[in-house]
This record gives structure tokens, C-alpha cells and sequence, in this order.
């Protein structure tokens, strides 16, 4: 056999791709046993009924064939006037691709900005593909490590002098923030702008969560001064409308950014399935009471969870902000994340996703998902915060 190339053998890095608890859980799963599945950011409700009828609607009229590449007009005039309002930004379809999911949009991201061998930075914690999508491009993925007690806000300092050291070409941010839940602040986001223009940087702003705000205010870097020339903001459907399997988002960037990107879709996914973009735009029309019905769930959830959280001490959460998690730090129990998570789907039969998946900054920590019921959430927070508190004993009576 012939030899594969580099680019696609070295994805991984070599190493773990952090999913093993996830696919544990779903082979249990799979062998007709009970698990609580608390791992992935996938929504316990389905698509919005009315989008499904707005898609077989459009399916049924025909727009089945080859849609434009860049989008439908009408959608990435929708997009646009979306990002104009919520952000501030005067916005042009011209600066908008719609793309087949944010992930396709996180990697054409870095393919516009990033040329082999060049550094593209991104905070750890961190979603899990992102390395691995920087690796796809042919670039060379570094962390910024940020502190639990910090509630994981990167340093800009820091992002700044690694910036100098590497010569970063990008850094990409994730805010509100999967895995941790945070939300970055004005401050941190002005710190942020600077780096990137001392160090001329672009930067790739992941901002699916938008819609999942609980506490503060969703600042898109985009509308702080010189940042708009010189970002790529990434969209979904996927989290604001429950739309994860149906493969829509979109990329926000300046135009002659946008005209290359088409060239890219083009040789690549060759857009989007027209009778699906149609149904974005049917909930894009629905306007925000269909975002926030979307959204609600999780805020009771997080609500729910803090109460949970403070009447205990065992484990500490990490203050979840916006997104649909939370992040416990499980350290005094004296195990890994991993090796927690491990133990509480043998005893339990609950999955959480161990920290470790996410990066070194998130070792000794879980992140819980608010993507069950609520009855079921509470009896399981409350089993792991016993299970983390019969565990620091045993590490209590041992020392």
C-alpha cells in the first residue's frame, strides 16, 4: 500500500483523540445497559418541528439540486442582518459563506489565514477537534494554558509573548467557552484585540454559543476597534436552533477573505444542501422567541445545577457563564479527571466528559452536559458529588 501523506496521518497528533469515556458509554449503551450520557453537546430535544415542515417544504419544491456555492442570497442576507443587530457590526452578505456546520467553517478558517508549517494558537481548554483541525491545515497547533482559578480566562500577556516567540499567524477563541462554560469579559477580549494587532494576528472567534448567555453580556471581538479587518467569526445553527445533524453555519469575515473562501467550498464541499439552507432561514425568521425557547433548558438546568453545587464541598464548579456545561473540578478526590470519569460510569453508570479531553489546563476536572431532563440531571449531580465525596475520604483517611 501506498504511503498516506503526513497532513491526514498526523490529525491526531499521535495520541488520544479524549473520546474514550463517550465511546465506552455508548458500547454500554449499546449492549442494552442504562447509562445517564452526560458527555456530548447534543440537545435532548429535536429539531423545531416547524423547521423540519420549512425543510420538507423547500425539499418538495425542488430545491434539491446544486444550490450556490457562498450561500442562498437570501440566507446570507439573513445571516448578515443577524450579526448587524446582535453585534453592532454593519454587516454585508458579501462577508458571509454559509458552511456545511461550524466545524467546516473552524477549518476553513485556518485554511485562509494559516500556511504550512505556521503557528495557529488556541486556549486550552479547548473543544476537542481544534487541534486537530489546525493540524488538517497543514498548520502547527499551540495551547495558551489558562487556570481553574482563573476561571480559565486566557492571560492576553501571555497570548501576546507566545504570539512573539512563534510568530503565531492566528489564534482562535471560543467564547462563550466549550468546555468550561465562561464567558469572556470586555477586559479580556480588549487584551485579546491587542495581541493580535501588536503580534499581526488574525483571529478566529467561535461564538456558536451566542444564544446561551446566563450571566453578562456576548461581545463579538469583531466590533472592537481595528478587529473587524482582521477576524473570522464562526456561526452555527447547530446550538441557537437544535439543528446539529442538519450540517449549517456560516463564516463572517471581510470580503476579499470571503471571495477566497468561496474558491475553497468550491474545490471542496461545493456548498450547502439548498432545501436545508432554506430552513435556517425559516428559523432565522422565527427571530429570537425561537432562539430563547432553544436556549431556556439549559439555563434552568445551570440554575439547577448551582443549587445542587452549593449544598455540597466535594467538588467545586467552575462558574458556567453561558453554553450547555459545567465544569467540576474534581482534584480532592486524588483522581484524574479521566480516571474519575472512568470510576463513575463502572459504579454509576454516568458519563461525564473527563477534563483531560479538553487539554492540560482542565486536567482533574469533568465536564458535566445539561443534556438530559432535569429530575435526571439533579439525581445525577447529586450521585457524583457523593461518589466525589466518599472518594476525598478515602484520599483523607489514606494520607
Amino acid at each position: 500500500m501506498a504511503k498516506l501523506s503526513d497532513r491526514i496521518t498526523s490529525i491526531t497528533g499521535g495520541g488520544s483523540d479524549g473520546w474514550e469515556v463517550f465511546y465506552r458509554a455508548r458500547r454500554m449503551v449499546a449492549a442494552g445497559e442504562t447509562v445517564t450520557e452526560l458527555t456530548i453537546g447534543e440537545h435532548d430535544v429535536l429539531t423545531d418541528e416547524t423547521i423540519l415542515d420549512a425543510m420538507h417544504r423547500s425539499a418538495k419544491g425542488g430545491h434539491t439540486g446544486y444550490a450556490m456555492v457562498p450561500g442562498v442570497a437570501a440566507l446570507r442576507q439573513a445571516v448578515a442582518d443577524r450579526l448587524t443587530k446582535r453585534t453592532g457590526v454593519p454587516t454585508k452578505p458579501d462577508n458571509i459563506l454559509i458552511t456545511p456546520g461550524g466545524q467546516s467553517a473552524l477549518f476553513s478558517a485556518h485554511m485562509a489565514v494559516c500556511n504550512p508549517g505556521d503557528t495557529a494558537l488556541y486556549v486550552d481548554p479547548y473543544y476537542a477537534t481544534y487541534p486537530g483541525t489546525i493540524r488538517a491545515a497543514s498548520a502547527i497547533p499551540h495551547a495558551i494554558e489558562t487556570r481553574s482559578r482563573d476561571a480559565f480566562l486566557p492571560d492576553p500577556e501571555l497570548v501576546s509573548e507566545t504570539a512573539r516567540a512563534h510568530k503565531a499567524r492566528s489564534l482562535l477563541i471560543n467564547s462563550p467557552n466549550n468546555p468550561t462554560g465562561t464567558v469572556y469579559p470586555r477586559t479580556t477580549l480588549e487584551g485579546i484585540a491587542k495581541a493580535c494587532i501588536d503580534n499581526d494576528m488574525w483571529l478566529i472567534s467561535d461564538e456558536v454559543y451566542d444564544t446561551q448567555i446566563w450571566q453578562g453580556d456576548h461581545l463579538s471581538p469583531r466590533a472592537l476597534p481595528s478587529m473587524v479587518e482582521r477576524t473570522l467569526m464562526i456561526g452555527s445553527f447547530s446550538k441557537s436552533h437544535a439543528m446539529t445533524g442538519s450540517r449549517i453555519g456560516w463564516i463572517a469575515a471581510p470580503e476579499e477573505v470571503i471571495t477566497k473562501l468561496i474558491d475553497l467550498a468550491t474545490s471542496t464541499t461545493y456548498g450547502v444542501p439548498g432545501y436545508i439552507q432554506d430552513a435556517a432561514l425559516f428559523a432565522l425568521q422565527q427571530g429570537e422567541p425561537l432562539e430563547e425557547k432553544i436556549a431556556a433548558p439549559f439555563r434552568r438546568r445551570r440554575d439547577l445545577m448551582r443549587e445542587i453545587l452549593a449544598e455540597q464541598s466535594a467538588v467545586k464548579a467552575i462558574p458556567s457563564n453561558g453554553a450547555m456545561y459545567t465544569m467540576l473540578d474534581v482534584r480532592a478526590t486524588g483522581l484524574s479527571g479521566l480516571d474519575f470519569a472512568q470510576a463513575l460510569l463502572t459504579k454509576h453508570k454516568i458519563a461525564v466528559m473527563p477534563g483531560e479531553s479538553f487539554g492540560n489546563s482542565a486536567a482533574g476536572h469533568v465536564r458535566v452536559a445539561l443534556t438530559v431532563a432535569d429530575d435526571k440531571l439533579s439525581d445525577s449531580v447529586r450521585t457524583l458529588c457523593q461518589f466525589a465525596h466518599d472518594l476525598s475520604k478515602e484520599t483523607s483517611c489514606a494520607s
